[in-house]
């Protein structure tokens, strides 16, 4: 796709689509990824699947953002559902709808091609993410020992998103004053997506790594530092800097590995392991709702895995 640049600031390429409407449309379109969006998650998946579509409009020698017409918008996502899933596709017809709503607004174009297009149906019961056993989480939380301070970061980690249901993004965005005594138990101030800010009382094994884990360190008075932070390189030692979401990823798959898992994981594993386990020993739906910081328990019901073993069981009653 090719690319321009306003007023010759390469800082700010965009698509050579909008770039030829001119000032005014090229700030509007900068101004919905900066302005109108403030999630950093939302903001890049909207970026890429902005960019998919006007390149597909390139390529198809479409020169004007108006010329743009609903079976153009309707032609992208039959071809779309070919190649991914229903949930990616209708998150990139939400993203285009979104981007030329704002351009109407902004009276660079008269209209939305996009208003009228549906998506492919989609509904689920049960979520996709992997889930382990408590068994299985036990082991990968048990082979990472105390024999180095990465060890101990990452099993307090791992710990955080498996006790607190926190997503990965709150967890590397966690402070160390954001671990902190309340009511003669320690607690964990999470800051999610929407600007949530979830406060999670600690469970007393994930006390004990965040304790282990913040003496090997020396962090502990370093309030406004953060409390997981990368490694320097092979030393084994710890910068001033915040681990980063994929540098978890790839820590996660290290750690899976290390522990023998079969199962293909993820950070958001511990999520939706910590929800089933919760509910498997009694926990209600509607508190798991709340410290899993869901506005909707269908949500949280998605991350239920425990029919999942009843499904087994019932599998192997096949006589053949």
């Amino acid at each position: 796709m090719e690319l321009v640049s306003v007023n010759n600031d390469p800082t700010t390429s965009l698509p050579a689509l909008v770039g030829r409407e001119g000032k005014r449309a090229s700030w509007r379109f900068l101004e919905f990824f900066t302005v109108h969006i403030r999630n950093a998650n939302t903001r890049a998946a909207y970026s890429h699947a902005a960019g998919l579509f006007l390149g597909w409009c390139e390529a198809r020698e479409i020169s004007e953002l108006g010329a743009i017409q609903p079976m153009h918008v309707a032609g992208y996502i039959e071809q779309l559902q070919k190649e991914r899933s229903a949930p990616t596709v209708k998150q990139h017809l939400a993203c285009i709808r979104m981007l030329f709503d704002w351009l109407v607004t902004g009276q660079v174009i008269p209209s939305n091609p996009a208003h009228s297009v549906r998506g492919p149906r989609h509904s689920v019961t049960k979520g996709s993410t992997p889930v382990i056993s408590s068994a299985e989480a036990r082991e990968l939380l048990d082979s990472m020992d105390e024999t180095s301070v990465v060890r101990l970061r990452d099993r307090a980690l791992v710990a955080v998103m498996a006790f607190t249901f926190a997503r990965v993004s709150a967890v590397v965005d966690l402070k160390v004053e954001d671990y902190y005594p309340q009511k003669k138990r320690w607690w964990l101030r999470l800051h999610e997506k929407n600007g949530k800010v979830h406060q999670m009382p600690c469970h007393h094994k994930l006390e004990a790594y965040l304790d282990a884990y913040l003496a090997a360190a020396g962090i502990r008075q370093d309030a406004r530092g953060w409390l997981f932070r990368s490694a320097i390189g092979r030393t084994g030692k710890l910068s001033n800097r915040p681990v980063s979401r994929t540098d978890v990823w790839y820590m996660v798959q290290r750690r899976a590995a290390d522990a023998q898992l079969e199962t293909a994981i993820g950070c958001h594993t511990f999520r939706a392991t910590g929800i089933t386990d919760y509910l498997t020993n009694g926990g209600a739906l509607e508190v798991a709702q709340r410290m899993a910081g869901h506005s909707n328990a269908k949500t949280t019901g998605l991350y239920d895995r425990r029919s999942d073993d009843i499904s087994l069981s019932e599998v192997e009653k096949i006589g053949i």
